[in-house]
């Protein structure tokens, strides 16, 4: 997981009450941002 990409699931974590397992890898990690996005709302506004 790169740096921009742990920060953003961190953020979207602590919203949703969830943790972050350690040592996701980038696919790992891009799965779990969606999903949690999913549930915030976030990523979901159409241009």
């Amino acid at each position: 997981m790169i740096g921009p990409q742990e920060s953003y699931l961190r953020t979207l974590a602590q919203e949703t009450g969830e943790e972050v397992p350690e040592g996701l890898g980038k696919a790992e990690a891009s799965r779990l941002i969606d999903e949690l996005r999913e549930r915030t709302g976030r990523g979901t506004e159409r241009r």
